[in-house]
């Protein structure tokens, strides 16, 4: 699909040079000299190599179609995740270097969405929000400021987040998989 360059946002998949490539960062740059034009960075998904590229404001840019497909997570070995379709029972097995260090989050039949590129899966979305239990975190010191009363804890799957000091081991508490970040105590 056909999009002009300036319309290329942080996160879009583009087809350029016989590639596809994940949007970092975008900038409209208006010069007092000469048109405007987007400058884009680029990470490839196949490779890890970045690329830095000037796009005429006019200029047509491939922008990759996606198929979008729900799954529920099975189970996980060495090298690869494993996905079900709910309504084919179709699985699917996604290597653990696509989904990187979020794969940690992921616990027996979340609902994931996977993108595939070619009937080749390239990407998985986790769901904003999921529970997990503190394992272990310091205890709070009284008297502290406001600004700085966060303090580490780490979670029953080994990720190391900060958490406010009413959070005590054992808790359970929401965290948003775009950020790893704390949200509430349940």
């Amino acid at each position: 699909m056909k999009i002009n360059a300036g319309e290329i946002r942080v996160g879009m998949l583009l087809e350029y040079k016989n590639d596809l490539w994940q949007v970092l960062k975008t900038q409209h740059v208006k010069p007092g000299k000469g048109g405007a034009f987007a400058q884009v960075e680029m990470k490839s998904v196949g490779k890890s190599t970045k690329l830095n590229e000037r796009f005429r404001s006019s200029e047509p840019v491939e922008k990759a179609v996606l198929e979008e497909t729900n799954f529920n997570y099975l189970y996980s070995d060495e090298n690869n995740y494993f996905f079900m379709d709910p309504k084919t029972f179709a699985q699917v097995e996604i290597n653990k270097n696509i989904i990187g260090e979020k794969g940690k989050l992921l616990t027996e039949n979340l609902e994931v969405s996977v993108n595939f590129y070619n009937e080749k899966p390239i990407s998985v979305n986790l769901p904003n929000q999921v529970e997990s239990k503190i394992i272990s975190t310091d205890a709070a010191i009284k008297g502290q400021t406001v600004s700085s009363s966060y303090k580490p804890a780490i979670l029953e799957n080994g990720i190391k987040i900060q958490v406010p000091p009413f959070v005590d081991t054992g808790d359970v508490i929401i965290l948003d998989t775009r950020t790893l970040e704390y949200i509430k105590k349940i």
